[in-house]
């Protein structure tokens, strides 16, 4: 047999490699036709259980929480035998595990230690990425790596490498995998969607070796769409990469979990390990073991036999932990205070007392300048629509308000504590600071006032609408003090005939809010002059009410604070305020808590865990952004309706309880036997016609009267008694006149005959 021509062998080869070259390629996050659209469950498939346990809650007497649905997402990258180590995990394994160990949630208030009226029912989806994406990841991640020194792998280990990764310049490459996951566009608030919105949980499981930094001839362009081959027992000891690389968000902490600015959470097993927490505080701190690693499972005693095939249970409890603190802290947190005020207008003056003119935060321009509209900008996102926002800002010398400069001056309280220096000894150091309970008692009076003015100034127009008789002009001429006001009910409820003629005097200040309006104003204390590392209590440079913010600030250098990140210190920089207003609105508006906080009840105390520490938000000292991520606006708008549905069930409680009450004391069986009804109809009704053998409230009756009706009625009974029938003879139960019985012979034991023996009633005599 003759072979064919070898021109027409390299023209078949050719061709065979045009048609594979030409064979459709997935890029990556790319939604081809026919591409599986992700549902929502929680929301689709329980609507009309949702509907019955709202049925259920209302007509239970029994103070159980609303349960309502909360799906989370998690999501894992580089777990399908492609990722770091090759290791492969059970999708379904570990959402049965969620679903089993994790089911329920209910909340708490830091406010009153108690859980709110609200339970989540939770609903897992576990969703694995694919192989493109995970390259464009890696791929992202490797060029944001920046030299940062070394650092430990851990507690006693090796000085190894380390590279920092600003998540700010990887986090647009996760938003847009959340994107083609979910299809949705991001930007969109959850209140102007069509659909639910999901949030995410991305689980990463990067190979440190394919994305070395050090490497610049390794191609992951050409794994995007090839075949990743295994590893063998030298490559799985090598994994590690000998380097170590961590997350830093908007140069906040070092982290390798992160809360971003969407509704997605990062969490990468493969970066860090990194520590932080508090100097000599061992609750929440965060060590060299508080996340999962692969290596420390697959060779748990160093490098001895790899054992991936009997990691899954191990790794997917602690997996599984991870997920729920995730969800206590970030997803469905505690919230802040108990009440929530749905008020039609919100006003938000920022009101800066400074003690100097040596500069002006208000002003544009300076690094120590306060943004005003991106402010408000964040705010109007954690209330809903309809809701009228308006923020105010001004200035006022501090000596011209004598209560408040008191106020500060009463403030500034004094602790010891004891630190160790370089001699290795304790020495015993005073701090200063601001105790904000007692500026608060001062500061809200004022309030009302000092935003009056500052909103009259600002636009006229909007001073009618939040505010009643504006005279912020008209003075008196022996005012002692200058600030006074009156409370809100005064305006509309006066005390004695007195005041309702008024006795011709002005008084100073006299603003009062309109209904419907909630005031929170923002006390910034601008001081010079002052002790260099002056904070306010539990070194923070802002405290919050659920109707007062005070922030402090003073133009001096960073403060070091009692936290660490790593080896070193973190600092706190009194200069900028814009953050710590924005975390007390938050708090105060929104009802918000720290993701690093939980409200105890076995401990009565809230509880720290900094392993959320970091990220967008503005709360605590490992954070350093002035945004609030999606996932915590919606808490906050699901806050806001969590608590109305929660008043409302009280009161429907408060309602049911007393008409059970008023039953107890007028509707109960008596021993005579009487009926409820009838009783209940008689109490509230004495003026109906009752049967004769019911007892009628008692009431006084002459002599004569009584007389008359004990005659009236023996005349009626003897009348009755005269005019009745024979008793007919009884039919057997298996004749067919069985269904026509007479109405004025009923069965002995029927429940009509049964109920008017009960009842004591004659029968009714239908032949008169």
């Amino acid at each position: 047999m003759m072979r064919p021509p070898i021109f027409l062998r390299l023209l078949l080869l050719l061709a065979a490699a045009a048609a594979v070259s030409s064979a459709p390629r997935r890029e990556a996050f790319r939604r081809d036709p026919g591409h599986p659209h992700w549902h929502h469950g929680a929301f689709h498939d329980v609507e009309e259980s949702v509907r019955a346990d709202v049925r259920r809650m209302l007509h239970t007497r029994a103070e159980v929480p609303f349960q309502v649905p909360l799906e989370v997402n998690v999501v894992l990258i580089g777990f399908n035998g492609d990722g770091g180590y090759r290791y492969s995990l059970d999708g379904h394994k570990l959402e049965e595990f969620l679903k089993m160990g994790f089911p329920l949630h209910r909340p708490s208030c830091f406010e009153t230690g108690e859980p709110i009226d609200i339970e989540h029912h939770i609903m897992y989806n576990v969703i694995a990425a694919g192989q493109p994406e995970m390259i464009s990841l890696e791929k992202s991640l490797k060029e944001a790596m920046q030299p940062a020194g070394t650092a430990r792998d851990s507690e006693y280990g090796r000085e190894l490498p380390l590279f920092e990764v600003e998540a700010t310049t990887v986090e647009p490459i996760f938003q847009k995998l959340y994107s083609f996951i979910f299809d949705m566009e991001p930007g969109y608030p959850a209140n102007e969607m069509d659909r639910p919105v999901p949030v995410a949980i991305f689980v990463v499981n990067f190979d440190k070796v394919r994305m070395d930094p050090r490497n610049k001839e390794n191609n992951l362009d050409s794994l995007m769409y090839g075949t990743i081959g295994g590893l063998t027992e030298q490559e799985l000891k090598k994994q590690e990469a000998e380097y170590i690389y961590r997350y830093r968000y908007n140069g906040g902490g070092a982290t390798q979990v992160w809360l971003s600015s969407g509704r997605f959470v990062v969490i990468d097993i493969s970066a860090g390990p990194c520590t932080y927490g508090k100097i000599e505080t061992e609750e929440g701190s965060v060590s060299y073991r508080s996340m999962p690693r692969l290596s420390q499972i697959i060779f748990p005693r160093g490098l001895a036999a790899p054992s991936a095939s009997s990691t899954q249970d191990i790794f997917i409890g602690q997996l599984g932990g991870l997920i729920s603190t995730t969800i206590e802290h970030v997803i469905a947190p505690d919230i802040r205070f108990e009440t929530v005020d749905m008020a039609v207008r919100l006003l938000v003056p920022i009101i800066v007392l400074q003690n100097h003119n040596r500069y002006n935060i208000l002003q544009e321009g300076h690094n120590y300048s306060i943004d005003v509209q991106a402010i408000e900008r964040e705010v109007k996102k954690m209330v809903h629509p309809g809701q009228e926002v308006i923020i105010i800002s001004g200035s006022h010398a501090l000596h011209q308000h004598e209560k408040l400069a008191v106020a500060v001056s009463k403030a500034t309280r004094s602790h010891s504590l004891h630190e160790t220096k370089s001699d290795g000894r304790f020495h015993v150091r005073t701090k200063t600071y601001l105790d904000g309970a007692i500026l608060k008692e001062e500061m809200e009076r004022s309030a009302d006032v000092l935003s009056a003015g500052l909103l009259e100034v600002a636009n006229p127009s909007l001073s009618s609408r939040f505010f009643l008789k504006q005279h912020w002009t008209d003075g008196e001429d022996d005012v002692k003090d200058s600030i006074k006001h009156r409370p809100l009910w005064e305006s509309y409820v006066p005390r004695n005939k007195k005041e309702k003629r008024g006795t011709g005097k002005k008084k100073y200040g006299n603003m009062y809010r309109t209904y419907g309006t909630r005031v929170i104003p923002v006390f910034v204390l601008s001081l010079a002059d002052v002790d260099a590392e002056l904070l306010m209590e539990e070194e923070s440079l802002v405290w919050t009410s659920k109707d007062v913010v005070i922030v402090l600030e003073h133009n001096n250098e960073k403060i070091p604070l009692s936290y660490v990140s790593e080896t070193t210190r973190q600092f706190a920089l009194p200069s900028l305020a814009q953050r710590h207003i924005l975390a007390g609105l938050a708090s105060a508006v929104g009802g918000l808590s720290a993701p690093y906080e939980r409200a105890s009840r076995i401990h009565e105390r809230p509880i720290v865990n900094w392993l959320w520490a970091a990220g967008c938000h503005p709360f605590g000292p490992f954070s350093n952004s002035s945004q609030i991520s999606q996932i915590l606006q919606d808490v906050a708008l699901r806050v806001t309706v969590s608590k109305q549905m929660a008043g409302r069930n009280q009161r429907i409680n408060h309602h049911s309880s007393i008409v059970c009450q008023c039953q107890s004391d007028h509707a109960a069986t008596s021993g005579s036997g009487s009926n409820q009804l009838e009783q209940l109809s008689i109490e509230y009704h004495p003026m109906l016609p009752t049967s004769e053998n019911t007892t009628p409230p008692t009431t006084s009756m002459p002599p004569r009267e009584k007389k008359a009706k004990a005659k009236a009625k023996a005349a009626a009974k003897k009348k009755s008694t005269s005019k009745k029938k024979k008793k007919q003879p009884a039919v057997p139960h298996d004749s067919p006149a069985m269904g026509t019985r007479s109405k004025t012979t009923p069965q002995k034991h029927s429940p009509a005959a049964h109920t008017r023996s009960k009842r004591k009633l004659a029968l009714p005599d239908l032949n008169m």
